[in-house]
């Protein structure tokens, strides 16, 4: 039995004031609860467009766009917090904070008019910060946590929302092995568990292959392929898309890229 349909863009198409064309045309993307995602593209491809359409941010030309059912725009930005967990690609902490008192701002959508925490937001806290191997850190000031660290308590953040609809962008960014890998497979067991929907777009085409159920991959604002890792990433599609010559190796079942190297001068 099909899970349900958490996030649907059906051919959406997005162009920003004054530019001399789309940044996002005709794209589709589904994720239904249990199902990870990733999106995949050369710089400027229209990834990040894309997540602004899908949360209604932006309000694309043509298309649609819901989240659980309902149009993304119809959301106030309290309500979708409710639903959808967000990572950011970057953001700075404007004030000295520890790790427990910056997830539990990931309750805000839940809380009272009057703001006071309760006892199921500390339980939600703990429960995030336990998915994510954090809790020794909870007591831990912000600025003394390395790279890795700080990316886990930003995950526990967004799942102390509870939300039925993951985002990430780029969380990879910085990290050295062992912290991408963590990571990857921490999103891919939040879907396993069968509630949670997951979209992450990310540069790791290999990491990518080998966790997400579905990749989209864009090349200038459009869908160059979406399907399985093994549907899409083909030497002749990722050569095209990115421009530079690959082979591709089967590890595991599923299809990983090899950068060649060029034989005449750049």
């Amino acid at each position: 039995m099909d899970q349900e349909l958490i996030l649907a863009v059906d051919r959406a198409t997005y162009r920003y004031p004054g530019a001399p064309r789309d940044a996002l045309a005709d794209v589709p993307l589904s994720v239904r609860a249990g199902e990870f995602h990733a999106v995949l593209g050369p710089n400027g491809s229209g990834k990040t467009t894309l997540l602004r359409v899908a949360l209604g941010l932006v309000r694309p030309t043509a298309g649609t766009a819901t989240v659980a059912g309902r149009p993304a725009q119809a959301w106030s930005r309290r309500e979708l917090a409710r639903v959808v967990g967000v990572v950011p690609q970057r953001e700075e902490s404007a004030f000295p904070q520890r790790v427990r008192d910056a997830v539990l701002l990931g309750r805000y959508p839940h809380l009272s008019l009057w703001g006071a925490e309760r006892a199921e937001d500390r339980a939600a806290v703990e429960r995030a910060l336990a998915q994510c191997d954090a809790l020794h850190l909870a007591n831990r000031w912000l600025w003394t946590l390395s790279g890795g660290e700080y990316q886990r308590v930003r995950l526990a953040r967004a799942l102390a929302q509870e939300p039925r609809l993951l985002i990430l962008d780029e969380p990879t960014a910085s990290l050295d092995v062992r912290h991408e890998m963590e990571l990857f497979e921490r999103v891919r067991a939040l879907a396993d568990g069968g509630r949670l929907a997951a979209v992450m777009i990310t540069h790791h085409v290999n990491l990518a292959a080998r966790f997400a159920d579905a990749v989209l991959l864009l090349a200038e604002g459009r869908a160059a392929a979406s399907g399985t890792p093994g549907d899409v990433l083909t030497r002749e599609t990722v050569e095209r898309v990115f421009a530079w010559p690959v082979t591709i190796e089967s590890f595991e079942g599923q299809p990983q890229m090899i950068p060649l190297r060029r034989k005449e001068p750049l």
